[in-house]
C-alpha cells in the first residue's frame, strides 16, 4: 500500500488538486492559507495573505465538487464534451468525390519458395487471390504459422485469432468462387494494436490491470476491414498504454536486431509487419507511435489527418491527439488499407467528411516540394541519408522549396497527452492500480498520470490556445511556401511533435540504412486531409529506391 500523504509541498497541494488522499488521510481537513501558498509555489504563482483567504471557500467548494464527480463511473470510452479541430481559420475543405487508382498489379505469380509469400505486398498478394493462383485459406494458414514460429523470438502477439481468421478466410474463398470480390484486401491476413476491441477476444491495452478484459464490441476500423474482405490474425502487442515496446509479455522485439526493442508503441505492429509475419496491421499515433516504430522496423506508415479514421472501439489515451493507420510494406498498400478505414462512422463525433482522392504520379518533374531547411542542415544521426533522399527528390524532376515551421518549444505542450491521459486513466492513480503497471519509472505512466493532476485546467487550456495559434501558423506556412507536401527529417527539426500537435498527416518510409545495418527513415508531410497527394509523392521517391524491399533475417 501507498504510504499516507504527508503535509508537505505535494501533500498540501493534493488537497487542493483534487489528487489521490489516502485512506488514512481525512479528506475533509479544512484548508488553510498556508495549503495555499504551498501550493502556489508549485504553479509558479504568488498570492498576498489576504488573496490566499479569499479563496477558502471556493477550493472547499471545489474539493467537494471532485468528490461528486467521482461518484460517476467515466469508463475509457467517454470521451469529454471538448473536441479538437485542426481547421484553421479561412481553411478550404477539399471537395466532391473520393476516387482510388492503384497503380496496374503487372504479371504476379506465385514464387516457387513459398517463404517469399512473407515480404509480398499487400497489392501483389491481393492479385494472387484474385487470378485464384492462392487461396485466402491458405495464405491465412501460411501467415498464421509464422506468427506462431517467431512471436517466441519477437513478443509481438498478444491473442492470436485463429479459429475467426480461418473461419473469414474461408468465407473470402466461398464469396470469390460465387463471384464476389470485394476488392485489394479481399482475404488479406492483417492484425491490429491491441488497443481495438474485437467482439469475443481480450483486448489488453498492453497493461498489467486490463490484460483481462474483453470488450463487447467491434472497433468501426476492424468492422470496415471486415467489410473489404480482410481476415484478423492477430491481435498484437502494444506499449503498456501506448508508450514505448514494453508490456505484460515483455519488450517486443526489432526483427533488424532482437536483441533491442521494436520501438512504440505500435510495437507488434512494426515486428510483425518487418518480420513478414503479416502484410499489414493497423498502428495508432499519439506523439510519434506509427512513425517510430515504422522508423525502427523498416516499414511504410501512414498517420493520417486528426478526424479521418474512427477510433471507436480504441483506447483512449489523448482525445485530441489520437490517430489511427496502417503499417505496410509498401505506400501504396498504406493507400489501399487507407481507402477501407476513413471517413464518419456515426460514432466518433471528431470525425470529419472529407473525399480522399489517390493516384500515383507519373513524375515528380516540376512539382514543388516543401523540405526543412533548417532542420535538414543540423547535425543529427541519419543526416546522410535524409540528404541523400533530398538528392533524390531533386534527380526525380521535382523544385525543393525551404520552408520553416512556426517557432515555438513545442514539447512545452506535451502536457496535453499527460492531463488528457490522467483523466482517461484517473481510476488507476485513485484506485493504486497504477503499482500494477510493469513500468515504474520517474518518465512512465504512473508517474506521467500522478503528475498531471496538478497541471491547472487554466494553464491545459492555455496550451491549447496555443496549439490553435500554431495550427493557423501552420497553415499560413504551406500557403505561403504554395506546397501541398513538405519533407521533414523523422525526428530532428521538431516536426513530429508539431504536427502530431496541429493534426496533420504524414507518411513515414525507408530511406537507407546505418553502418549497422539498421533501417532509418524519412517523413513526407502534407496539409489537412491531403493524404492522397502525400502519398503519391511518396510513392514516386519509394519506386526510386528498393530499401522497402529489404527485410530482416530472423
Amino acid at each position: 500500500m501507498k504510504q499516507p500523504l504527508r503535509l508537505c509541498l505535494i501533500g498540501l497541494t493534493c488537497f487542493l488538486a483534487g489528487a489521490f488522499v489516502s485512506n488514512h488521510d481525512d479528506p475533509k481537513k479544512p484548508l488553510t492559507t498556508d495549503m495555499v501558498e504551498a501550493a502556489s509555489r508549485l504553479f509558479g504563482i504568488e498570492f498576498t495573505p489576504a488573496e490566499r483567504d479569499s479563496m477558502l471557500n471556493d477550493l472547499t467548494s471545489k474539493r467537494n465538487d471532485y468528490a461528486t464527480i467521482r461518484t460517476v463511473d467515466l469508463t475509457n470510452d467517454v470521451a469529454p464534451a471538448l473536441y479538437f479541430n485542426p481547421l484553421p481559420a479561412h481553411f478550404k475543405m477539399p471537395t466532391g468525390p473520393s476516387s482510388f487508382k492503384a497503380s496496374v498489379a503487372g504479371k504476379v505469380s506465385l514464387p516457387q519458395n513459398r517463404d517469399e509469400l512473407a515480404f509480398y505486398t499487400v497489392a501483389q498478394l491481393g492479385e494472387l487471390i484474385r487470378t485464384k493462383q492462392i487461396s485466402s485459406e491458405d495464405l491465412t494458414k501460411f501467415f498464421l504459422n509464422r506468427l506462431k514460429t517467431y512471436d517466441p523470438k519477437l513478443h509481438c502477439v498478444v491473442t492470436l485469432t485463429e479459429d475467426l481468421a480461418l473461419k473469414q478466410a474461408r468465407q473470402a474463398d466461398a464469396e470469390l468462387k460465387a463471384g464476389k470480390y470485394r476488392g485489394p484486401l479481399h482475404g488479406i491476413p492483417y492484425g491490429v494494436k491491441d488497443l481495438l476491441a474485437k467482439k469475443g477476444y481480450k483486448t489488453t491495452w498492453g497493461s498489467v490491470p486490463y490484460k483481462d478484459q474483453v470488450l463487447d464490441l467491434d472497433a468501426t476500423v476492424v468492422q470496415r476491414l471486415e467489410a473489404a474482405g480482410a481476415v484478423l490474425c492477430a491481435k498484437l502487442s502494444m506499449g503498456e498504454l501506448a508508450m514505448g515496446d514494453v508490456w505484460f509479455g515483455g519488450m517486443t522485439r526489432n526483427p533488424w536486431d532482437i536483441e533491442t526493442g521494436s520501438s512504440g508503441s505500435s510495437a507488434g505492429v512494426g515486428s510483425s509487419v518487418s518480420a513478414g509475419l503479416l502484410p499489414f496491421a493497423i498502428g495508432t499515433e499519439t506523439l510519434g507511435s506509427i512513425v517510430s516504430p515504422s522508423t525502427v522496423c523498416g516499414v511504410t506508415g501512414l498517420r493520417p489527418t486528426f478526424g479521418r479514421v474512427s477510433r471507436h472501439g480504441a483506447m483512449a489515451l489523448s482525445w485530441s491527439m489520437d490517430k489511427i493507420g496502417p503499417m505496410t510494406r509498401s505506400v501504396e498498400d498504406c493507400a489501399m488499407v487507407f481507402n477501407a478505414i476513413y471517413g464518419p462512422d456515426g460514432e466518433d463525433p471528431t470525425l470529419i467528411a472529407a473525399p480522399f482522392r489517390y493516384a500515383p504520379v507519373a513524375s515528380l518533374k516540376g512539382m514543388k516540394i516543401g523540405y526543412l531547411d533548417k532542420a535538414f542542415a543540423s547535425t543529427y544521426p541519419t543526416k546522410d541519408n535524409d540528404a541523400a533522399t533530398l538528392e533524390t527528390l531533386r534527380k526525380l524532376g521535382a523544385t525543393l522549396v525551404p520552408i520553416t515551421l512556426p517557432t515555438f518549444n513545442y514539447g512545452a505542450l506535451r502536457m496535453i497527452i499527460g492531463v488528457e491521459g490522467g483523466a482517461a486513466f484517473d481510476e488507476l492513480t485513485r484506485n493504486n492500480k497504477d503499482d500494477l503497471m510493469v513500468r515504474q519509472g520517474k518518465n512512465a505512466w504512473p508517474s506521467t498520470f500522478r503528475s498531471a493532476r496538478f497541471v491547472p485546467a487554466v494553464e491545459y487550456l492555455q496550451a491549447n490556445r496555443i496549439r490553435t495559434k500554431l495550427i493557423n501558423d501552420m497553415y499560413q506556412t504551406l500557403q505561403k511556401a504554395d506546397v501541398d507536401v513538405y519533407i521533414s527529417p523523422s525526428y530532428a527539426g521538431g516536426n513530429l511533435t508539431l504536427t502530431n500537435l496541429t493534426g496533420h498527416p504524414c507518411v513515414v518510409l525507408p530511406n537507407g540504412f546505418t553502418a549497422k545495418g539498421l533501417p532509418t527513415s524519412i517523413t513526407f508531410m502534407g496539409n489537412l486531409f491531403a493524404e492522397g497527394s502525400v502519398l503519391a509523392v511518396a510513392k514516386a521517391y519509394q519506386d526510386a529506391t528498393d530499401f522497402h524491399k529489404k527485410h530482416p533475417n530472423i
